[in-house]
Parts: C-alpha cells; structure tokens; sequence
C-alpha cells in the first residue's frame, strides 16, 4: 500500500455524533458512548433507515454482551440468565466498563491505516471508485435515469460523515450481489461479490421501555455445545484484519462473529478535506470464500424436511413491504416444535426468563428490507408491535393457538379469495386466461387485508367467534366491493360473484383417510 500523508481528518464513531435516538418528544444525535452511558435515559433509537437500525442494535448488542460479561460461553444456561436479571436490575450500564471498552479500540471511521468497518487496501486494489452516488441508497448511479432523485452522473453531492456511517451499515448487513467494482488480491482479479447476511430479511427484536432494556433483552444466549477461548471477536476487536483469502472458520463463534463478523463487502469511505462529508466511496468483494451457514438470533426461519445437510434451514419470510406484521404473530408466539417447519427467532427462547415488569412490557420492533436476491432494493419498512409475551405458547396456549388459529384462517382465505376472484372474472368476462392474475385479484387482496387485520383483533376478543366465517365475511365484503361496478352493468357478473361468495363458505372436503 502506498504511504499516505499524516491525517488530520477524524470522525470516532464512540464519540461522534452519528446515532438518532429519542427521549419522549426530543431528539438527539450521539455517538457510540453516548449511547451506552445514557442508556437507561433513552426510550428508543430514531435511525431515519429501519436496515441502518437493525445492523446497529446487532453492533450495540454484540458491545453489550462484553461490557456486562454476557459474552462468557463457560456461564451455565441458569447462571447466564441470572447475570442477565441483574445487569437489568442495576437499570444502566457501568461507566467504568462503557469506558474501559470504548478506550480499548479504533474506532475512527476516517483513519487512514484502520478505518472503522472499512478496507483501506481497497485503496490499492481497485482501479477506481465505486462512486458516491452507488454508495448512497435511492441515488441513480451510471446510466440509471434519475426518476425521483435530482442527483445524477454529474451530480456527485457530498454525504454528511454522519449519514455515510449509517449507510455503510446497510452495506455491510444488506449489501448487493452480482458484480460489483473490480478488486485485485493476490494477482486475481474479481468482480464478483454475495449479498450481505441479511438481505432481503425481516428481523424481530425485543423493545424495552428504555434502549438499557432493550439491549440486554436482545442478547442472544450461548447455545452451541463448545467455543474455542479468546476466538471470538468483531472487526474492530481483530489485532489485524482478516485475511480476504484464508478459509472461513470451522464455525461462526458467538457473539462477536455472529452479529458483526458476516459482511459480505469491503468498504472504503473517502471523506473531503474537513471530514465533515463523505465525497467517495469504494465498495467490492470482502472474500471469495463460501458464506458461512449460521442462524440470526433475529430472523424467522423455516426448516426444509427434506433436506438433510447444513443449508436445509432457510428464512421463513423473505422480507415484504405489502405483508402486514400481525400475519406472523403465529410464527413468533409459539414454542419450537421439533416436527414443525417454522422456527421462530432464537431470540424468543431468552424472553421467558427476563424480570416481570420487563417482560409484561415488552414489544417488538420489526424491521424489514424488501429486496430481491441480487440488486434491486424496493422498500424498507418498520412497525412496533404491542406487548405481545404474555401470549406466547409458554405462558398462554390457549390465546397462542387461537393466534395461530386465526393467522391460518386469514391465509387459507385469503387464498380461497384470489382463486374464486379469478374464476369470477373469467366466467363474467368470459375470458380464457387461466394462468395469468385476472384485474379483480389484486384489488381484491387489496381490499382483504385491512378488513382481516380488523377481524383478527376482535377474534383474539372473541373466542367463540367461528374465524372461518368471520374471514369469509371480509373476503365477501372485498370482493363485492371491488365488483360493485361490473355488478351494476352486467348480469354475468352478479351473477358469478355471487356464485364465487358461496365458495368462500363452503368448507373444503378433509380429505380421505387412507383405508
């Protein structure tokens, strides 16, 4: 690597201001420190992007575990819950260790020999930049046209450092796949990069009354059966960085690695003359090597039967902008089944043990990414769900199955919907498409959901209500809704909306036992 001249140029990330927080009504900005020190002060973290968010409570997570000795794989499951308890119990983080941590490592994000998170080798390695506006999420960068953005290929605006840390984030954790910006290592050059740990996912993580709760609750346990000591550490942790071409570890070590060791993509910011901004950026393949199979703690996920081997577990819900939270609540509530196919996040398993007042006023908070696999980011999105432990299968089976009860019966009606919403069309209509999605179907959709959302809520108030009647009624009320006006115009179409509202009450036959 080439020398570089002294810099005067820095931006810490513990002591800088970067991070969105609230208190009531007032918002701030502070740096990593900050954020530790007054936790227990703080309701909630205000990041403006929900996937700069979840990679952050990753990282605050990960930082919690060692400034409370949670990071020690020799606690027993009892003994490290009862640390947990009184860490939550002291209601803040101890200065002395907040900053005998902080004090310990690098975190300068404009260091020019060991930026925070970054490569600086990329400097060497790539021929050129990948360009501010690549960098920065929702930018047209190239030959893109600029549709709902004034920047463009001429157009190159600085970022504020504050901004581009949070976006650097979302790079790390959510990154793009196919070919990226050319980097040469060891003689081979390569475009080719894999997607971050977490594209295109939906995580759940518990919300406290305070971030000091919710940072101790979201503390994934030590569940593997040995870890190797003093192998465990985050990027910044490392005495140097990780060789690009050695083989990955023999398995993902906790916590540090699990929650910050998994990026896909180096990174290197280049800031203007003051540090103040962030004027470039490179952005490439941080190894060649195969993606580690690991499960977050975070992320829901289905488990493949027929698949015997390490990959047969998968996330059970690709990340959807238009999927209303509640239609997972059965996901999240029930207690893992080992003839089950879903599994919900391995987070949940620690929740039962927290102190009453924390768990009776516990929510989650959501955060999702709507991506596809390789490039294309569509919309992230978040919600806050209402304390929601008390109906888990553990302390409430009866309510956790009519939630589970009544998720199943606004899908199954859901699909009942769009196949008689199609056949309607095709019969009113008299049209011969059978395979494509007929005008009526997705208006229809569109008009269930809300009623469902509305007759969820008063089911879980009503437990003698029949919740496949109650659906159907929505779904009825949808679909005339849509049809109103093809009703009024023709008689083919009152007519076969009306045969397909008889189909949503009838019940499909269970099928044959086997004699």
């Amino acid at each position: 690597m080439s020398p570089l001249p002294p810099s005067t140029t820095t931006f810490s990330a513990a002591d800088h201001p970067w991070i969105d927080v609230r208190t009531g009504y007032q918002y701030d900005q502070v740096g990593l420190r900050t954020l530790f020190l007054n936790a227990h002060r703080i309701d909630d973290l205000a990041l403006p992007h929900p996937p700069a968010a979840s990679a952050l409570l990753r990282i605050a997570v990960a930082v919690t575990a060692r400034i409370t000795g949670l990071d020690d794989p020799e606690l027993t499951a009892s003994q490290w819950n009862a640390l947990r308890r009184s860490r939550l119990t002291e209601g803040h983080f101890d200065p002395d260790a907040v900053h005998a941590y902080f004090d310990q490592h690098s975190w300068d994000v404009l260091d020019p020999i060991r930026p925070w998170l970054q490569d600086p080798s990329l400097r060497d390695q790539c021929d050129h930049s990948t360009g501010i506006n690549a960098f920065v999420p929702g930018r047209p960068a190239g030959n893109n046209l600029a549709w709902f953005s004034p920047h463009g290929h001429h157009t190159t605006e600085p970022v504020p450092t504050a901004e581009a840390v949070q976006i650097l984030l979302i790079h790390h954790y959510y990154g793009r796949a196919g070919t990226g910006t050319p980097r040469t290592l060891n003689g081979a050059t390569s475009g080719r990069q894999t997607s971050g740990p977490l594209r295109s996912s939906v995580s759940f993580h518990p919300l406290g009354r305070t971030l000091h709760e919710t940072l101790l609750a979201g503390v994934p346990a030590f569940t593997g059966d040995d870890q190797p000591p003093d192998t465990d550490a985050c990027p910044w942790e490392q005495g140097a960085p990780h060789d690009r071409q050695a083989p990955p570890h023999r398995f993902v070590t906790w916590p540090g690695r699990q929650l910050t060791g998994l990026s896909q993509h180096a990174i290197l910011l280049v800031p203007g003359h003051d540090g103040t901004t962030v004027t470039d950026a490179y952005i490439s393949w941080a190894t060649q090597q195969p993606k580690p199979i690991t499960t977050d703690p975070y992320l829901a996920y289905r488990i493949i039967p027929e698949r015997k081997d390490a990959a047969r577990r998968r996330t059970l819900h690709r990340a959807d902008a238009s999927r209303a939270w509640w239609r997972d609540l059965d996901t999240l509530l029930l207690a893992p089944d080992e003839h089950g196919t879903q599994r919900r996040p391995a987070i949940f398993d620690t929740l039962n043990d927290l102190p009453e007042p924390v768990r009776r006023n516990l929510r989650i908070r959501v955060h999702g990414f709507d991506q596809d696999t390789k490039a294309v980011d569509r919309q992230w999105y978040t919600a806050i769900t209402p304390p929601l432990l008390n109906w888990t299968q553990e302390h409430d089976p009866v309510k956790a199955h009519r939630i589970a009860e009544c998720c199943r019966e606004a899908e199954q009606t859901a699909q009942r919907l769009k196949t008689v919403a199609k056949e309607a069309w095709n019969t009113a209509m008299r049209s011969r498409r059978r395979t494509t999605l007929t005008p009526w179907v997705n208006k229809t959709l569109t008009r269930y959901w809300p009623k469902a959302e509305t007759v969820f809520w008063k089911l879980l108030e009503e437990p003698d209500t029949p919740a496949p009647t109650a659906f159907a009624d929505a779904a009825a009320a949808a679909l005339r809704e849509t049809t109103k006006a093809a009703r009024a115009r023709h008689t083919s179409a009152a007519r076969a909306v009306a045969h397909a509202v008889k189909t949503l009450y009838r019940r499909p036959a269970a099928p044959r036992k086997a004699t």
